[in-house]
């Protein structure tokens, strides 16, 4: 599926989930990080990929397979690479980004924070992305908020101030290890408690002082 959703030039590249950047996800789960084998919460990021099958625009009809019959809608907020980071500083993460997606990063209900959720997490049109937003004038990115409504009802508030690693400091971790290319997306990481939609829901995510993504969910329908 080709979906550009970049507004600059710059081609659509990677986009890169986050995984455990939520510090009340991060409490729930740490019974199971002090357990073995691992015995310890990851030290560096998790991340995985949303490979170019997943992207979908505004207005998509999400598909998903009658079993189970749902999914969770992780809504976050994706950092457009603007120009490639290397080794970058907390203090100069900022200046490689060129602008923001409202991202609902789909998924398929699972646990699983071990290995790469690839069947829960890559089908196609799992991953609907705005248009790219500029930094706008005002919008503090580190207490940005996010809802998620449901049928026009809402279903779910999150705030990006309880991020473990808040955005300028996830891209300079990331690219402690990683070259992140221009036209790459580094998507925030969902919050605790994302909700669940099912076919026939109507889906619209919003950040104040930035912008909306709606779309929708349908039954996958078999070739």
């Amino acid at each position: 599926m080709q979906y550009s959703f970049l507004d600059d030039g710059l081609e659509p590249g990677t986009v890169y989930g986050t995984l455990l950047n939520d510090r009340a996800m991060v409490e729930r789960l740490t019974p199971q990080f002090d357990s073995a084998p691992y015995k310890a919460a990851p030290k560096a990021p998790v991340l995985y990929i949303k490979p170019r099958n997943t992207f979908a625009a505004e207005g998509a009809a999400v598909e998903i397979p009658h079993t189970p019959g749902e999914v969770r809608i992780d809504a976050t907020i994706g950092l457009v690479i603007g120009r490639s980071a290397t080794g970058v500083r907390v203090d100069q993460a900022m200046g490689h980004v060129a602008g923001f997606v409202v991202v609902s990063d789909v998924t398929l209900p699972h646990e699983n924070y071990y290995r790469p959720a690839v069947v829960q997490r890559n089908r196609d049109g799992f991953c609907p992305m705005s248009r790219m937003f500029r930094d706008q004038v005002g919008f503090d990115l580190d207490n940005a908020t996010l809802s998620v409504s449901i049928n026009g009802e809402r279903a779910y508030e999150r705030s990006f101030a309880t991020l473990v690693r808040p955005a300028a400091q996830l891209i300079a971790d990331v690219s402690e290890f990683m070259t992140l290319a221009a036209g790459d997306v580094l998507l925030l990481g969902p919050g605790e408690g994302s909700p669940l939609a099912r076919a026939g829901d109507r889906i619209k995510i919003t950040v104040p002082g930035l912008g909306e993504l709606s779309h929708s969910v349908a039954e996958e329908t078999l070739t």
